[in-house]
């Protein structure tokens, strides 16, 4: 208190000892906005993150899209026709095949790819040396066969001639014998003549009739023989006969004829050039008669049925097909089936092709939307529904049921006024979130 007032009244003194005391200095405050800012710079971040997190975790992978290079379609109600459209194309009713059973040389061609040919009218000639030689052969060893049965017949026919001859020796030496002993019998009653000589007399009879019962069984026994025999012969001629007959026919067959009357069509050989066995010459086609080869996705495999029908276009006016025949093969996802015509119209070339439209069901009222590349994309199991405000598109699984070339009925997942993106998913398939960029 006492350097107070002291200082008081002596204001110079105090003025002194202020400005010398160098630890006792007033330093002015620093201002506090900087800190505030970076404070909330770091805020802000951190409020990003968290809306990126949220976004990623919550709202799935997202790509923005131009609106130019999508297409929008409605969802709708109305008729769902159950048809698929195809294409056909015109093969004869029913083809022969002309294939080359003994292969050779072409020698000489009768008629021109193109043309109409009958039954049986030659169209080629072949040759081949070998069979020829071969036939030649067989023929000779048939021949010598034949010849060696014809012998072992003669032989026993002979057998049973001599047999005959030798019952007609018997039978005359017992008759005279016989009558011999009769004779012979009353002299030696009378003693004209001695015992012995009847005795050797009826000796010898017994003799032949003993020999006559053994030739009789032997002849027996060569008779059932012979018939087996002769049985046995007769098989082995008709085999050998019809051996000899293929053989032959092997031969004919180098002269090609038609099997059956029609229009002659890959039929190009050339003389000189050589056909193995079994080469594919040609084919001969019903002129008369087409069906249609129709390829169908496989999608519709299990939908199509025999006796199915449909229609198909001709020059304007519609023809009514039936499906006859369905290849249940897939190749590059497609199958085949055979159509026919209720009325053939006229004018039909082979090769040419038909619109045809196949009808799988009866027409019904359903929730459509519009047929599009995406089905592809996704099978038919998601789509990109669009916002209302048209900023966005989210993905939905969805129900599919039939659809054409138009349209694609909706079972589930959609309703009548939403917007689908229909255009194709490739680059953005595995997105979950749109945003259209307008």
């Amino acid at each position: 208190m006492a350097n107070v007032s002291r200082l008081k009244d002596n204001p110079g003194e105090a003025e002194v000892r202020i400005s010398g005391q160098g630890m006792d200095r007033r330093v002015a405050t620093a201002s506090r906005w900087p800190r505030r800012v970076a404070w909330g710079a770091a805020a802000g971040l951190g409020l990003l993150l968290v809306a990126w997190i949220g976004s990623v975790l919550l709202g799935g992978r997202s790509l923005t899209v131009n609106s130019q290079r999508i297409i929008v379609s409605d969802v709708t109600t109305g008729m769902f026709e159950d048809f698929i459209p195809l294409r056909g194309r015109l093969v004869p009713r029913s083809t022969v095949y002309l294939d080359a059973i003994e292969g050779g040389r072409v020698e000489e061609v009768l008629v021109e790819d193109g043309a109409l040919v009958d039954a049986g009218q030659p169209i080629a000639r072949l040759s081949n040396t070998n069979l020829q030689l071969e036939v030649l052969g067989r023929e000779a060893a048939v021949t010598e066969q034949l010849n060696a049965m014809r012998t072992i017949e003669l032989q026993l026919e002979q057998n049973r001639l001599a047999h005959k001859r030798n019952l007609v020796e018997i039978d005359y030496q017992v008759t005279r014998l016989t009558r011999a002993i009769a004779r012979q019998r009353d002299m030696v009653a009378r003693n004209l003549v001695p015992q012995s000589t009847l005795d050797e007399l009826q000796d010898e009879l017994t003799y032949f009739e003993n020999r006559r019962a053994v030739t009789l069984e032997s002849q027996a026994t060569d008779a059932r023989m012979q018939e087996q025999q002769l049985a046995q012969l007769r098989d082995a001629n008709s085999q050998l006969e019809a051996s000899l007959g293929f053989a032959r026919k092997n031969l004919d067959d180098l002269s090609i004829r038609a099997p059956v009357a029609g229009k002659l069509s890959g039929f190009n050989i050339e003389i000189g050039e050589s056909i193995a066995p079994g080469g594919r010459l040609g084919q001969i086609d019903d002129p008369n008669g087409y069906k249609l080869t129709v390829g169908i996705d496989e999608f519709y495999l299990g939908r199509v049925d025999l006796q199915q029908s449909g229609v198909a276009e001709h020059n304007g006016r519609e023809y009514a097909v039936v499906v006859t025949k369905i290849y249940p093969q897939v190749n590059n996802g497609q199958f085949e089936v055979d159509m026919a015509f209720a009325d053939e119209p006229g004018g039909l070339r082979r090769g040419q092709t038909l619109q045809v439209r196949l009808t799988l069901g009866d027409n019904t009222d359903a929730v459509l939307v519009r047929n599009g590349a995406f089905y592809q994309d996704t099978g038919g199991n998601w789509v990109f529904v669009v916002s209302p405000d048209g900023a966005q598109a989210v993905r939905r699984n969805v129900r599919f049921g039939r659809r054409n070339t138009d349209f694609i009925e909706v079972l589930d997942g959609l309703e009548p006024g939403e917007r689908v993106i229909t255009s194709p998913y490739t680059s953005f398939v595995g997105m979950d979130r749109l945003a259209i960029n307008q």
